[in-house]
């Protein structure tokens, strides 16, 4: 059998179109090596159920328990223990002179060796910038990492932002079934309020001192948790706000969730607010409706557990209602 030249090229370059079209595709189905720089974004990655293709964290990321035994990846440029009055100083400090308030270790990653490395682009107070990241990493490392960058501002985000998450490891269908069981949570809970017409008036406190309102995704969870969020706007970042503004207000209840604090530390600088002038004048104060949440574990961490946090609310604002059983752990009800 005669074949001649343009056939044995033809079939050469079809050989190695499939070569590599295979090489690609395993490329794509081999574990990846994955830091995150971010507590949501571990979260999504254990929730996708690839924790174990996690080799590096941040300082903050805790949650599942199981990955505090990874290297750290980060460290924060101030000391733990401060107050939120001084915390806040030193950060403003920090930023007014142009410094980070978090920093790197390019070491500890170019030894990790990562294909992707997740941060975010939502807040630079909060966890390490997206900036920060491509400014450390930028021709340093000894192959290309991918950056994935998220920058979630509202309930709706969050959700893409897992779906991203999971585009971009590969998995997902697995997101797909994440977002899906996330939602139907949802859907429970606005399908139990559908026929509840009193929506008591919420003021939820992201800061201490000075005072600040939590803005982003809260008030959109609020409004789904049956509730009508005050001063402050869905969508749009916290504001800082003055004692007047929340006197005028007169909410029937207030949470108090500052960002980055458990329970516990936030019992620690409660006094805060209860010498506050007319404190104990609030209807929410009268009325025993003042809570403490746990801030960092659920408010603060735009992942998965954003859905526990609605429920949190559903059972602070409809207790009657609502019973998931997070009281005690994830709330605790304050008495003056």
């Amino acid at each position: 059998m005669n074949i001649c030249t343009s056939e044995i090229r033809t079939l050469i370059c079809t050989l190695i179109r499939t070569f590599a079209h295979l090489k690609s595709a395993h490329q794509n189905m081999s574990p990846q090596k994955i830091i995150s720089l971010l507590p949501a974004a571990t979260e999504i990655v254990c929730a996708l159920g690839l924790e174990e293709n996690l080799v590096g964290r941040s300082h903050e990321c805790d949650f599942p328990v199981s990955v505090k035994q990874l290297p750290v990846c980060s460290e924060a440029n101030f000391p733990d223990g401060m107050s939120s009055l001084d915390i806040d100083k030193k950060v403003k400090e920090l930023l007014s002179d142009a410094l980070s308030v978090y920093t790197v270790k390019r070491e500890k990653i170019k030894e990790l060796g990562p294909d992707v490395v997740i941060t975010q682009a939502q807040c630079e107070v909060c966890a390490v910038s997206l900036k920060e990241v491509e400014e450390a990493l930028e021709n340093y490392l000894d192959k290309q990492a991918r950056i994935v960058s998220l920058q979630p501002n509202s309930l709706d985000d969050i959700f893409d932002n897992i779906r991203e998450v999971a585009n971009a490891l590969n998995v997902k269908a697995n997101g797909d079934k994440l977002i899906e069981d996330l939602q139907e949570r949802v859907d429970i809970v606005r399908h139990k309020l559908k026929f509840i017409e009193n929506k008591p008036t919420v003021a939820c406190i992201e800061w201490l001192e000075p005072l600040m309102v939590s803005g982003n995704w809260v008030p959109e969870l609020v409004s789904i948790a049956g509730g009508t969020s005050v001063l402050t706007e869905a969508g749009k970042h916290s504001p800082f706000v003055q004692w007047v503004d929340i006197q005028l207000q007169d909410p029937e209840i207030i949470i108090v969730m500052p960002c980055g604090f458990s329970i516990e530390r936030t019992m620690k600088e409660m006094d805060l607010l209860l010498q506050l002038p007319s404190f104990a004048d609030l209807q929410a104060i009268k009325n025993n409706r003042l809570y403490i949440t746990d801030g960092n574990q659920y408010f603060n961490r735009p992942g998965p557990r954003i859905v526990d946090s609605i429920e949190i609310l559903a059972e602070i604002i409809h207790p009657k209602q609502f019973i998931f059983g997070y009281e005690g752990d994830g709330w605790i009800r304050f008495a003056v």
